[in-house]
């Protein structure tokens, strides 16, 4: 038995590098959804509920736009999500076959998710001007809940992966006695949670304030654009140093329960104490290190408090046990640039307090709202390097300890599996480009009308008009015509 899975680590099957890459590029574009998917639910409704509160017409404007994007953003990540679940079956069915059983159950959970979020979303959309506004508001709070329970199950599946339990193995190598809550609960399921659901709080904190940050530097300045930088800014303003504690903690959980990962992700050859920090560098296949910034002794005083704490190196296994040297390096890297994004976006964090707090207004700089407009691209940056981490450092296993990923991977011909790559990147590409379109055609109409309701004199600001009550007057000969789908004008309560 081991000399085959020797022989796999060495030469593995062909069909493993498009199966590996295809899953990469599929995952690597969904989550560029996840964290709208998760969190903008939450932005959202912080807004409406301030907008209810101070009957604010603007925020509730901003509710009402943001919720348009969230469900194309859902219908997306639904098709591309759904695309992943496929590939599970279809690229690892020996993982699948064998464990699915045990860690299945995560990815039920998520059916489960989706399902529900795809209903509630609808009622919140078609609340806006037929539902009484706190009856609206009140429906649309089990959205954010629905979203973190879709979080829950994939993370559950994941974090199964990295430190299984939960099963007992019979004399076949099959595992039984399936445990579920065990399964579930694994040790990695709470660090890796946590850690997940509040980058993606931040990221779509970012992404969104990002958009409101170019309008200012393209000269508006207008209460619709203020309130629409501050509010998700100050999300993932409050959520930043969050993060680092959660980042610290689940690094520590590494260390604990997959010490060769740690090893991985911080290239570590030999196991030892008083061990270096190095930030960027490359590992080579006989344990030397070169180039980086090496810091004496940083290793292992962020593992163990302590610069005695001994962490244990990559040499301690056999090779066909942990990552080769360029996977350790990708790890490596990858983490490095996470942890480099979040230190920027946390002295941004901390910009934006100090001025708030001080002077109880928004910074006024311009290169503010510039860093401002990046840290949406950075932070979603940030989400692909956490995942290739967690990835990458867990080679060449992908059930940790119990089955490697030469093992999971299908027997089709490579040469289908890169066919296969090549037809889903071109839909991948029309899907991601649709949604583009979509999203600038939103933004160009809603510009238009707000442009066109000032014009008319309907209000003081473009911004002001209501999401509940009847829509401010437009001159007959701009209004477009009636369509057979719009209903009866709104009363003042909101009702048809």
């Amino acid at each position: 038995m081991h000399t085959t899975l020797h022989l796999l680590a060495e030469a593995p099957p062909p069909q493993m590098l498009p199966a590996r890459s295809l899953m990469a590029f599929t995952l690597a574009s969904h989550i560029i959804l996840v964290p709208l998917g998760v969190a903008l639910p939450l932005i959202t409704l912080i807004m409406h509920g301030y907008g209810l509160r101070r009957g604010d017409a603007t925020a509730l404007l901003l509710a009402r736009r943001w919720s348009a994007v969230m469900a194309v953003q859902f219908a997306i990540g639904v098709v591309t999500g759904t695309v992943l679940s496929f590939e599970f079956g279809l690229l690892w069915p020996g993982m699948m076959g064998r464990w699915g059983d045990v860690f299945g159950i995560g990815f039920g959970v998520e059916a489960w998710a989706f399902f529900l979020e795809a209903v509630l979303i609808a009622i919140y959309l078609y609340g806006w001007r037929r539902l009484p506004a706190r009856t609206h508001f009140l429906l649309g709070l089990p959205l954010p809940v629905t979203a973190l329970l879709g979080a829950f199950g994939i993370l559950a599946a994941n974090s199964w992966m990295n430190t299984p339990q939960g099963f007992s193995l019979d004399s076949a190598g099959n595992p039984v006695d399936v445990d579920v809550w065990k399964a579930i609960f694994t040790p990695m399921f709470g660090p890796q949670y946590w850690h997940f659901v509040v980058a993606m709080l931040l990221t779509a904190g970012y992404v969104v304030a990002g958009v409101y940050a170019v309008g200012w530097l393209r000269g508006r300045r207008d209460r619709y654009h203020r309130l629409g930088f501050t509010v998700p800014f100050t999300v993932a303003a409050v959520f930043t140093p969050v993060q680092f504690v959660l980042g610290d903690a689940i690094a520590r959980a590494v260390f604990r329960k997959q010490p060769v990962k740690f090893a991985a992700t911080e290239i570590v050859w030999k196991t030892d104490t008083h061990v270096p920090e190095y930030l960027f560098g490359r590992l080579h296949p006989d344990g030397t290190i070169s180039g980086g910034i090496k810091i004496p002794q940083l290793d292992s005083i962020l593992a163990g408090f302590s610069p005695e704490t001994e962490v244990r190196g990559l040499s301690s296994v056999a090779a066909d046990d942990r990552p080769n040297a360029t996977q350790a390096t990708i790890a490596h890297w990858a983490f490095d640039i996470m942890v480099g994004i979040g230190s920027v976006l946390a002295l941004l964090a901390v910009w934006y307090a100090f001025v708030w707090l001080r002077r109880r207004r928004l910074p006024a700089s311009p290169w503010f709202y510039r860093s401002a407009a990046c840290a949406g691209v950075a932070s979603v940056i940030a989400v692909e390097c956490g995942w290739i981490t967690t990835e990458v450092g867990r080679q060449p296993w992908i059930v940790y300890g119990n089955m490697r990923v030469a093992e999971a991977v299908t027997a089709a011909r490579s040469t289908s599996l890169w066919t296969m790559f090549a037809l889903v990147v071109v839909v991948y590409v029309f899907i991601f480009g649709s949604f583009l379109a979509v999203l600038l055609k939103m933004r160009t109409r809603w510009r238009l009308d707000d442009e066109r309701s000032a014009a008319a004199g309907a209000m003081e600001t473009p911004e002001t008009d209501t999401p509940y009550g009847p829509r401010a007057a437009v001159p007959a000969v701009d209004a477009p015509a009636a369509g057979p789908g719009d209903g009866p004008a709104p009363t003042e309560d909101g009702r048809p």
